[in-house]
């Protein structure tokens, strides 16, 4: 532990902690805390997704599995960066229709109480599932950087989040993530540069001098150095692929914006940030090899998960790790902020105001439930992350998004653009998917559990996206095909016909007036 990190991790926490006061004081009303009363601009509101996305799996994940696995790590890099294009299809259809929750949307075409509990639990389990892994990589950084035991670390970085939605909602959540999102693209970028002055400018002899430094040699660029056969490759890149469409956290972005105009303000600008941040990773992975070598990135830890912080101690000493390592932990702290909200806005507002208390409850009440809620899910998402063991953040990552691409993204393409879809089949979709996901995603060999399903075992299988995924789809339209009950063209025409006048009112609003 050196005086360095300590100065630059106070920064950190004591610039968040002014924000969060800062947000405090505007995020009072139930609009402006759960989506910024639909107030930021497309280019805000574009940094702030990125800073959402752009988790402990994007720039420790990532980072480490380029170094350590060539191809196979390049993977995840494009598989999370080209996810993007599917929100194209989707950002404006859920802007107009939503108002704070993906329910919302979904209960604009089918209005029960059974299909907004559905959703509000779904939405739950992913956000949760997705904090688990972003707990830990806090965890580990904490512990290895400045000494703190590490379950005192991630104790620390759960009570961090949860201050920041109980006082700010998602105004000091956006902040967070918009300066959080110029702070990783600024710092990965000048260690970029400094990698690549080190080879005079030349790709070619980077990339020369990774494969000398790696185990793998010449075929540092060739699949199977992490997944075994190319079914798991096909696989991952099919999960990440499919997988951001259906986040709730990510989804939950599009209610910030005031209009459709706001909303491709905001995936070009998410877009083109994650991209380019995306490129930065590739040359970090490499240049850690480059410059030290695979067998000390394993000696310093086996998962990989640190491997910016040695390339950044490679070349800027400890500054720029310091530096770097701070910026990561702001990483963290934006993304499960944003996790944790999107949970929260689920139990307050679907499962709360509109099913417990049948849309009669007040705001006030609202933000009670919302700031409980918030509690609650933060220390159980802790408890979780104490019991799991050091892997590479990528990982348990990639695994959420087939939860996420097995009900979410069925649920919502469906929902808007299929005339035959019924609610039949979105309920049974939903479940079947979530079913299948959840099971192969505990029990798979790089799962959250110890023990391995015997099928997945003898076709070695470690990403089951390609098994649970389609499950997801055919389960919801068979359950339209066979399930009994008739679609409603009225209310999809009227659904659709909102979708090309451009913005609602009323009823159609995120299900709030009789849609709902």
């Amino acid at each position: 532990m050196k005086p360095v990190y300590i100065v630059f991790f106070i920064a950190v926490l004591a610039g968040t902690l002014l924000i969060s006061y800062w947000a405090a004081q505007r995020g009072r009303t139930l609009p402006q805390f759960y989506r910024f009363s639909g107030s930021l601009g497309g280019v805000q509101n574009g940094l702030a997704m990125a800073g959402d996305f752009m988790s402990a799996a994007s720039f420790l994940g990532v980072t480490g599995a380029i170094a350590l696995h060539g191809f196979d790590g390049l993977l995840y890099a494009a598989g999370f960066w080209s996810s993007y294009a599917l929100l194209f299809a989707v950002a404006e259809p859920v802007r107009r229709l939503g108002r704070y929750t993906l329910a919302d949307v979904v209960c604009a075409r089918f209005p029960s109480r059974r299909m907004r509990g559905l959703v509000a639990v779904d939405t739950v389990l992913i956000s949760t599932l997705y904090l688990v892994p972003q707990l830990v990589a806090a965890g580990w950084l904490m512990h290895l950087l400045l000494d703190v035991p590490y379950p005192v670390a991630v104790a620390a970085t759960g009570i961090l989040m949860t201050m920041y939605v109980i006082f700010g909602g998602m105004v000091s959540t956006s902040w967070v993530q918009i300066i959080k999102a110029g702070l990783l693209v600024t710092g990965t970028f000048l260690v970029a540069l400094m990698v690549l002055s080190s080879f005079h400018w030349d790709f070619g002899r980077l990339v020369a001098a990774a494969k000398e430094h790696s185990p793998w040699g010449s075929g540092l660029f060739a699949p199977g150095n992490l997944l075994e056969n190319p079914l798991n490759e096909v696989s991952l890149f099919l999960s990440l692929f499919l997988g951001t469409a259906g986040l709730p956290h990510i989804l939950m972005r599009f209610f910030t914006v005031p209009n459709e105009s706001a909303v491709r303000a905001t995936l070009w600008t998410a877009t083109s940030v994650i991209g380019a941040f995306y490129v930065l990773t590739v040359v970090l992975g490499l240049g850690a090899l480059a410059l030290v070598g695979g067998a000390a990135i394993r000696g310093l830890d086996p998962t990989g998960n640190f491997t910016a912080l040695a390339v950044a101690q490679a070349v800027g000493g400890d500054f720029f790790t310091a530096f770097l390592s701070a910026v990561a932990f702001a990483t963290i702290l934006a993304v499960v902020t944003g996790l944790l909200l999107a949970a929260t806005t689920a139990v307050s507002h679907d499962l709360y105001h509109k099913l417990y208390r049948g849309g009669r409850s007040s705001d006030r009440e609202q933000l009670r439930v919302a700031k409980f809620a918030a509690l609650v899910l933060g220390l159980g998402a802790v408890a979780i992350s104490l019991g799991m063991g050091r892997v590479n953040v990528a990982t348990p990552v990639s695994l959420v998004f087939v939860v996420a691409a097995a009900t979410n993204l069925p649920l919502l393409f469906f929902t808007l653009f299929w005339r035959r879809f019924t609610e039949r089949g979105a309920m049974i979709g939903v479940v079947a998917g979530l079913v299948a996901s959840l099971t192969l995603v505990f029990f798979s060999p790089a799962g959250f559990l110890p023990v391995t399903l015997p099928f997945l075992e003898k076709i070695h299988l470690d990403e089951p996206g390609i098994v649970a995924i389609p499950i997801g789809f055919l389960a919801a339209v068979i359950g339209t095909w066979f399930g009994g009950d008739r679609p409603d063209p009225t209310r999809f025409e009227v659904l659709r016909g909102h979708v090309r006048q451009g913005e609602t009112t009323g009823t159609a609003s995120g299900g709030e007036g009789s849609w709902a």
